[in-house]
């Protein structure tokens, strides 16, 4: 049985943290949906400054829409819909199938907007709507400010990939963000079934503490936080509190792993795919990542509802001066300043090749 159909049948979703033009146009999505179980779709700032400022795939789109008076931060919102709109439409059988559990694509807001809750709220709510589709999330960072528009997007019933979640207790403040959003749509007599991930960062934490701890510890941080979150992420499940919500019809806001590529090159390539099998959540992978553990992978284990040896060992890296709250602060901090510098990247790139491809045009 190929890995990734295993971790299909117990409960976790395969997501790919990718999307270019390319994988589209070759048909590679759709076969990553056939033969590899996947059955969703992440991007970020990041992943489009890389698909569309290296490589010639969006010059046509570009070309088209040169002289339209567009900035590049709206010609970018173009290209991205027209990419995410198409994989959304691949993942539409699986969200149908699914009853919307399943199925979904995601789309960030500006990285500008981070500590914008107004604005955020704003360019969320036109971004759905632009996108006319019901299985895209808007992607809003999990920030102070994100997590106000994050409820107020969940009240107004678009739904949202809260990213940029590092320990524990951010995610308990993006799931309470999500509960009273939808207690509020309950209250006002809306449907409550709004869909929502919480995506929680994995391998930054160990590239961060790599050279401050012993061997031992190496490559063990981000795993543990993951089950201290999945502890907490059952516990809410089973509160008298969710249950009320359940019953009212609401859908559980699933814990998402991102940023589950392995960076250190003498550990496991498939390393955090194999910790982090668990039913209920979803593993968003980067393509490579996917590819490896489609050949290679194991399905050894699952995470521990209790939580495991998770407290042990992040008291082990507290013994060894690691703040955690004061990390996954810094983590989340630098996680948006990183997006911000990929956005900028992003722009020039776009208004880079508008220019040059007008110039070609007119001469």
């Amino acid at each position: 049985m190929n890995p990734t159909q295993e971790l299909h049948d117990l409960g976790q979703s395969i997501w790919l943290d990718n999307i270019t033009r390319e994988l589209l146009a070759s048909g590679t999505l759709a076969r990553y949906i056939r033969d590899l179980h996947v059955t969703g779709l992440t991007s970020n700032p990041t992943i489009f400054e890389h698909a569309i400022g290296h490589s010639t795939a969006y010059d046509a789109a570009i070309r088209r829409q040169t002289g339209t008076g567009k900035s590049d931060g709206s010609l970018f919102f173009e290209l991205a819909l027209e990419d995410l709109t198409q994989a959304a439409d691949l993942f539409r059988p699986t969200f149908d199938a699914s009853a919307g559990v399943d199925g979904w694509v995601s789309l960030e807001v500006s990285p500008l907007l981070a500590h914008d809750a107004a604005n955020t709220i704003k360019e969320a709510i036109e971004l759905h709507a632009r996108a006319n589709r019901p299985n895209l999330f808007i992607k809003i960072p999990g920030t102070v400010e994100g997590l106000v528009a994050f409820e107020a997007c969940i009240f107004a019933g678009t739904p949202v990939n809260v990213t940029l979640l590092f320990s524990c207790n951010q995610y308990l403040a993006a799931a309470e963000a999500y509960l009273r959003g939808i207690e509020r749509r309950i209250e006002a007599g809306r449907d409550p079934n709004v869909g929502s991930v919480a995506s929680l960062f994995i391998s930054r934490w160990d590239v961060a503490v790599k050279d401050a701890v012993p061997p031992r510890l190496r490559n063990r941080l981000g795993i543990a936080v993951a089950m201290q979150t999945y502890q907490a992420y059952c516990a809410l499940l089973g509160t008298p509190r969710w249950q009320k919500l359940a019953a009212a019809g609401a859908r559980a806001q699933r814990v998402l792993w991102a940023s589950t590529g392995t960076k250190d090159p003498q550990a496991p390539d498939t390393l955090y795919v194999e910790a982090l099998a668990a039913p209920l959540t979803i593993n968003t992978a980067p393509e490579k990542t996917l590819l490896a553990f489609a050949d290679h992978g194991q399905v050894k284990h699952m995470l521990p509802p209790d939580g495991g040896a998770a407290e042990a060992v992040l008291a082990d890296f507290g013994r060894e001066g690691i703040d955690l709250e004061a990390l996954a602060e810094r983590l989340q901090r630098e996680g948006a300043e990183a997006f911000v510098a990929s956005w900028r990247q992003l722009l020039q790139a776009i208004g880079t090749k508008a220019a040059r491809l007008a110039q070609v045009s007119t001469s």
